[in-house]
């Protein structure tokens, strides 16, 4: 009886290893979009709603939270596109979402994405001559 034990002891030891680790992971698709980007629905007007290296992002429907989502960070990672070669691989990009995608200045690449990304944001994952990408997105 007591090598049973032993050995379930082991297995419940072993078993995180022999199980496949689950991803806090989203999956879904971007777009791009480029200036005009003030005023945003998040901060209106403030000009110091913006990060320094321009990488920001506008809400889908679906992650937006009736405003939510607002100030929320993302890592965003490009998975695939119908454009061949668009992906830069094993690249990430961090964003801040400071706005709606229904509510752009500008007229985003493709419409009714789960996220938009500046175009600086757009580039650091994929090409822009990509309309729309599959990306893997995780909130930070």
């Amino acid at each position: 009886m007591a090598n049973s034990h032993v050995y379930l002891s082991r297995l419940l030891l072993l078993l995180p290893v022999l199980l496949p680790r689950a991803t806090l992971a989203d999956v879904g698709t971007a777009a791009s979009y480029g200036p005009p980007y003030n005023p945003t629905a998040c901060y209106n007007s403030d000009p110091g709603q913006f990060p320094a290296d321009s990488l920001f992002a506008a809400a889908g429907q679906g992650i937006w939270d009736n405003g939510a989502a607002c100030g929320r960070e993302y890592i965003v990672r490009c998975l695939s596109s119908a454009t061949p070669g668009a992906c830069v691989q094993d690249q990430t990009v961090r964003v801040l979402v400071l706005d709606h995608a229904t509510e752009l200045r500008s007229t985003p690449s493709a419409n009714d994405t789960t996220m938009v990304l500046s175009k600086p944001a757009f580039q650091k994952i994929s090409t822009l001559s990509a309309p729309v990408i599959n990306i893997e997105f995780a909130v930070v």
